[in-house]
């Protein structure tokens, strides 16, 4: 039987390397590419003649945000998420202006309430670490007992899973919340906000050690037309955050757990407001735009932090005892899998979500009028490929059409020594624009 090293060998020798090669760098050394087959044509619309013709299999990235899946994919994603994010603090960019930096903003970190005591690893601000709640103080920052409860048995896990199924729900009642905040405070009425000011925001999901989810958000304060817009003379970044402690404290979704007894959902008490400022400083509690922009696209691409083998869907109650994770994280899991058979939480979806501990929401949003869009980025870096492409052809962009014929064929490698491969070409090419950054932005 062969050995991966011989696999490995193998394919480089092989005659189509070279091919294979160039169509896994055109999408970036994906993880698991989608393939397809087909043909690709550009045409003069005067002539209606041919002027380039492509046929055969082509490689498209799989387009998966989790770095444990494809980091290729979650790199391009991360990218796009910093663009989003970054438009809607600095402005100068994507439809928004530069003045955006002068309205009301601040970063905010809402985080689930406490579902049972848990180890922990805290350092004090002079760098003693804190004992943990066992007694033990020698925990280092990677090891797996941190977040998992003291007393398992003691752990209300149904409450835990119930409050991430509901999290976006309760971001919503929060949004909603704060605007009636805001609107008090600027003695108005709650139907008249919109008519005087817009909130904005943009938003991600990460995973703590525990298992459960807490948000970033970047919350702005505009004019009610948006961005464009400015902020009323009444809005200011102290309000903001006082509007936002009262919304978080003041927001309840009610359920109830599997016996049918009333389950209240809130936000943890650990709430953290800091202003953001026009640059990046290591003073005060502030944060700058370009560090806030890169620490959300980071938080955009991570995983539930359970393990590779819970990133995707679980399809059957077999498959959880299977997973390589730990065990309060299968708990969590299994807990996800029993309360998903019941039918008063079949709305929940449970099941479909296990992998995910329950939580069912994206993990970055946005308000309509915080920046441009996902799609909106991808258009354009499509828009700018092809010009590219017609320019080294020497075609008129406004003569030439586009006609695209792909159907799909499968997806992933043949083997694992191509997948290898593509997992060296990935780290290649992310050295190289590394280096390029460096160069290009000497500190």
């Amino acid at each position: 039987m062969l050995t991966l090293d011989d696999r490995l060998t193998a394919r480089l020798r092989a005659a189509d390397y070279k091919t294979w090669r160039d169509k896994v760098t055109a999408v970036g050394g994906c993880a698991r590419p989608i393939r397809l087959q087909g043909a690709h044509q550009l045409r003069d619309t005067t002539t209606g003649t041919v002027v380039h013709h492509y046929g055969g299999n082509i490689f498209a990235p799989c387009g998966n945000r989790r770095e444990t899946v494809c980091p290729a994919c979650s790199d391009r994603y991360a990218a796009d998420a910093f663009h989003l994010i970054r438009a809607g603090l600095c402005g100068g960019d994507k439809g928004v202006p530069e003045a955006v930096t002068e309205h009301p903003r601040v970063f905010v970190t809402l985080t689930a309430p406490s579902f049972g005591k848990v180890h922990t690893r805290r350092v004090s601000r002079r760098g003693r670490v804190i004992p943990c709640g066992c007694g033990h103080s020698h925990y280092s920052e990677d090891d797996p007992r941190i977040g998992t409860p003291l007393d398992p048995e003691a752990y209300d896990y149904e409450a835990a899973v119930l409050w991430q199924a509901h999290a976006g729900k309760l971001w919503h009642r929060f949004t909603v919340r704060l605007r009636r905040e805001l609107a008090s405070r600027a003695g108005l009425k709650a139907r008249e906000f919109a008519d005087h000011a817009r909130l904005s925001y943009g938003k991600v999901a990460e995973y703590q050690r525990r298992g459960l989810v807490h948000f970033h958000a970047l919350v702005r304060l505009d004019g009610p037309d948006g961005p464009t817009d400015r902020a009323p003379s009444w809005a200011t970044t102290g309000m903001l955050a006082d509007a936002i402690t009262a919304a978080a404290g003041g927001v309840v979704v009610t359920t109830e757990r599997p016996d049918g007894s009333r389950l209240p959902l809130v936000w943890g008490a650990q709430l953290d407001i800091r202003p953001v400022e026009h640059q990046d400083t290591a003073d005060g509690d502030a944060i700058g735009e370009r560090a806030l922009a890169g620490y959300i696209a980071k938080y955009a691409t991570k995983g539930t932090n359970v393990t590779e083998g819970a990133d995707r869907p679980i399809r059957s109650e077999l498959d959880i005892e299977h997973l390589r994770i730990t065990e309060h994280h299968r708990r969590m899991i299994r807990t996800c899998w029993d309360l998903g058979g019941l039918d008063q939480y079949e709305h929940l979806n449970l099941r479909r979500w296990a992998h995910m501990l329950g939580f069912r929401g994206h993990f970055l949003t946005k308000s309509r009028a915080y920046s441009t869009t996902f799609k909106q980025i991808r258009e354009d870096r499509r828009a700018f490929r092809l010009a590219e492409a017609l320019d080294r052809l020497g075609l008129d962009p406004d003569t030439t059409v586009v006609v695209n014929d792909w159907a799909f064929t499968g997806s992933g490698y043949r083997n694992d020594a191509e997948r290898e491969l593509a997992l060296g070409i990935a780290e290649r090419l992310r050295t190289q624009r590394q280096h390029k950054y460096r160069k290009e932005n000497p500190r």
